[in-house]
């Protein structure tokens, strides 16, 4: 299964059926011919990407028939419903307007209506006209380019510069099984993770694969997936020692520079509360920074959770940091 998180689409509605010389009308009857049906876009809880829209751009809404002889109304045409994830935005792909934001399990939307049917001959009778001969022709369904984004829905979001251990936290307090390896880039998509605490206590983590410096203009993979940060309600950044993470990096700089993405992504996201977890404490390297760094994070205002995403030392620490963010006490 590929995750796939945005496609492009055209719809059309489907016109409305033609009048005909010999419809009638009646008492409780709707005005006119029978309509075109509507596109409709509804979430299917069942879905988890766009991965059918990839392969097909072009829906169309089943026309409504013409009117017949013997004084019949023609069929009007069924709707088309189109199935997407929970969390999916829909777009107007030309004036960028946003359509609808699904983010409930029966939540949906009509993004192209179909056409009015046309009237018979007998909707102009009159007085003085016994036997009219005209009929209107149906008017046409909309027509539509869409854009569907889908954005992750989670509590926590995990940040961190690649091969910091992110897939390893998330596969070592979820059931998630990402792809883990020694080497950058290793997770291509977003994985969700549902995280158990005591006392049936639950919260939903994504891991936001590829973030670099650059990201938010489209270096490395970050670009393509931040969109995904901004429902989650925390951020949970995992940073380590600089003797693991390189010359050029330091977990104080690499704090910086994702959260100046972040921010020129969408400024609201660096507003959001962060807790902050250095990874790796079972190497020594690691263990000997950790008063340095939890001084220098308390400066900025921010916790230090040392942990090893590895062995398990410090996660359930972290975790319960999160559940309080998440759900604060009533002062």
């Amino acid at each position: 299964m590929h995750f796939i998180d945005e496609a492009r689409v055209e719809v059309k509605a489907g016109d409305g059926g033609n009048g005909s010389a010999a419809m009638r009308r009646e008492a409780h009857t709707p005005r006119g011919g029978p309509a075109g049906g509507d596109v409709i876009i509804a979430v299917d809880p069942q879905l988890s990407t766009l991965l059918d829209y990839r392969y097909k751009r072009h829906y169309k809404a089943q026309r409504g028939e013409d009117g017949r002889g013997k004084d019949q109304y023609g069929r009007s045409g069924d709707d088309l419903v189109l199935r997407v994830p929970v969390g999916t935005v829909v777009h107007d792909d030309d004036s960028d307007e946003e359509l609808a934001d699904l983010t409930g399990p029966d939540a949906r939307c009509v993004v192209a209506r179909g056409g009015r049917g046309g009237r018979g001959n007998i909707h102009f009778k009159s007085p003085w006209n016994q036997a009219p001969r005209t009929a209107e022709p149906g008017t046409p369904g909309e027509q539509r380019r869409l854009r569907l984004e889908l954005k992750l829905l989670a509590d926590v979001g995990l940040l961190g510069f690649p091969s910091v251990g992110k897939s390893t936290f998330i596969a070592a307090v979820s059931r998630a099984r990402p792809k883990i390896a020694a080497y950058p880039f290793t997770t291509l998509i977003p994985n969700l993770g549902m995280v158990r605490l005591s006392d049936e206590r639950s919260m939903v983590i994504a891991d936001i694969p590829g973030l670099i410096e650059g990201a938010s203009t489209g270096a490395g993979l970050g670009h393509r997936f931040l969109r995904h940060v901004e429902r989650t309600r925390v951020l949970l950044h995992i940073i380590e020692a600089h003797e693991l993470a390189g010359p050029e990096r330091a977990p104080m700089r690499d704090f910086d520079t994702l959260n100046d993405e972040l921010a020129q992504y969408a400024p609201d996201l660096a507003e959001k509360p962060q807790i902050v977890a250095l990874n790796k404490v079972d190497l020594a390297e690691t263990r000997a920074q950790v008063d340095e760094l939890r001084a220098l994070f308390r400066d900025r205002g921010l916790d230090l959770y040392p942990i090893s995403a590895a062995t398990g030392e410090g996660v359930p620490a972290v975790l319960e940091a999160l559940w309080a963010r998440l759900h604060p006490r009533e002062p």
